[in-house]
């Protein structure tokens, strides 16, 4: 259920009603905005006794069902957009974050050439895979433990916060200690045992929509790490399954707008597993901060002929700069209706 407290409800007021739902031994999930929400996993309708006495409680507005099978993800009704915060990064705060990085760690040498150039150019944040889920078992698996020291390293060196992806639930504890942001793999966006061992994480999650995932799962995965417990949680399109094969993934333009419009969450986008191209990852980043994108993760390495692991996908150190600078440019204007009208009549010979 959710609770809605009155525009004038004072502090007080709210923290007494949260210590009345720890008193029915259910977890309250506080949402403040321009009036605070608090969402009651687990109180239906079978409770009456216990809704009745929250409808009465003073500061209450009212007490009922949620509006979405996600409450703590979905958007209520002139509520705001949640920032996450993350070593100093705001997701969701007004301006677009760009998390750049290689797909893989694999070297000091590669990674702090990566991270200097990205950081030069105006990334947020380094990106830097330490455990990397293959598809091919013979593919090159990541350096792990030493990855994960190479990666903070680098983003002490730089001062860029770090976000690097966790593969187990043996693996949360030790990545926490190194990274700023904990990331949900696409592969691992329904691992729900993963998922309820990061809603107990000391840190932001950031989750990645499965390539075969719809936004109604996706936000539920999300739902997963709220209800445990983890408020600061991001969300990211990284492109789905179609029937396309000429490009990795389909960017899903439609899914991240309707992310935003169904959710409070920052949602960003991942331009490289979206297209798998590196010349299409400009026009892809784009597109994805005109339909309203938080940020963006895209991959980077000094020599992608290289990589050990997405080179095709991958931008080169003045590929990087360049998006950037394309980021920053202005959009083109948009003809007004008067000048392609006259534009048209003269194509036509028709121009009076």
């Amino acid at each position: 259920m959710i609770v809605h407290m009155s525009q004038s409800a004072t502090s007080e007021q709210i923290e007494q009603v949260t210590e009345r739902i720890r008193a029915l031994n259910r977890r309250p999930h506080v949402r403040r905005g321009e009036r605070t929400v608090i969402g009651v996993p687990g109180l239906g309708d079978g409770g009456r006794q216990e809704l009745e006495a929250l409808r009465a409680a003073p500061g209450v507005e009212s007490v009922r069902p949620p509006e979405h099978p996600y409450p703590l993800a979905g958007r209520l009704p002139g509520q705001g957009r949640t920032v996450v915060e993350a070593g100093g990064v705001r997701f969701g705060g007004g301006e677009v974050v760009v998390i750049a990085g290689p797909c893989s760690v694999e070297s000091r040498e590669q990674l702090s050439e990566t991270a200097r150039a990205v950081a030069a150019a105006g990334a947020s944040m380094l990106r830097g895979g330490a455990y990397k889920p293959r598809t091919s078992p013979y593919d090159f698996q990541g350096l792990g433990l030493e990855a994960l020291g190479l990666l903070r390293e680098a983003g002490a060196e730089t001062g860029l916060p770090v976000v690097t992806e966790v593969l187990s639930t043996e693996d949360v504890e030790v990545v926490a200690e190194f990274a700023d942001v904990l990331q949900v793999g696409a592969r691992n966006m329904q691992n729900f045992a993963l998922l309820r061992r990061l809603a107990s994480a000391p840190r932001p999650v950031l989750l990645k929509r499965g390539p075969s995932a719809t936004v109604r799962e996706w936000l539920l995965a999300a739902e997963y790490l709220l209800s445990g417990g983890n408020a600061d949680v991001i969300l990211c399109e990284r492109g789905i399954k179609t029937f396309e094969t000429e490009t990795r993934n389909t960017l899903d333009l439609a899914g991240l707008a309707l992310a935003r419009e169904l959710s409070h969450l920052p949602v960003i986008a991942d331009p490289s597993h979206a297209t798998g191209r590196r010349s299409l990852v400009p026009a892809a980043s784009r597109a994805a901060v005109a339909a309203g994108a938080d940020g963006l993760m895209v991959e980077v390495h000094p020599r992608p002929e290289r990589a050990l692991s997405d080179g095709p996908q991958s931008l080169d150190l003045e590929g990087f700069a360049a998006l950037m600078r394309g980021l920053r440019a202005p959009l083109p204007p948009v003809a007004r209706r008067a000048e392609l009208k006259e534009s048209y009549q003269e194509e036509a010979g028709e121009l009076v």
